[in-house]
């Protein structure tokens, strides 16, 4: 019996790993005799781009700064990265795994990196909350989508010559 080609959708993850890693404590050693009142500034970006076939990198960004009042406590900034194979997606869905569901696999992987680094420059380990990549991912659909009709009503009221 002749083998049929496989159509069933599948995700496999190939590889993660660190693609970048930045930790800085500016005002060691006189940041540990500080009275410890901190605020937390904290940015994401996920990206994505095609390597060959139906293999896909995946990148998770994540930066965060710890601030005392009078100055920086540190600077934590990890691009946490993985390879994965799509197979026989629909170009909706495969856009929903790349910007969602891969990056929650991902995150883990960053959020452990974070914590380790916060705790090696002798800080206490900052634990991420965990993040909603659907809820995300909606919103930037929805950003995009709100762009698209305000462009389109620009470009209607523009006078014709």
């Amino acid at each position: 019996m002749a083998d049929k080609e496989n159509t069933e959708p599948n995700l496999e993850l190939q590889k993660f790993y660190l693609r970048d890693v930045s930790f800085e404590a500016p005002n060691s050693p006189m940041v540990f005799q500080k009275e410890w009142e901190t605020s937390l500034n904290f940015e994401l970006n996920t990206s994505h781009r095609k390597l060959a076939d139906n293999n896909y990198e995946v990148s998770l960004k994540l930066s965060t700064k710890v601030d005392l009042k009078d100055g920086p406590a540190f600077l934590v900034e990890v691009d946490q990265a993985g390879i994965f194979t799509l197979n026989n997606f629909p170009e909706e869905q495969l856009a929903h795994l790349l910007n969602s569901y891969c990056p929650n696999i991902l995150f883990p992987y960053a959020r452990e990196a974070i914590s380790d680094l916060t705790t090696k420059g002798g800080f206490p380990p900052l634990l991420l909350a965990p993040i909603n990549f659907d809820a995300l991912y909606a919103q930037k659909l929805k950003e995009a989508q709100d762009k698209s009709k305000t462009e389109t009503k620009d470009s209607d009221d523009k006078p014709q010559h």
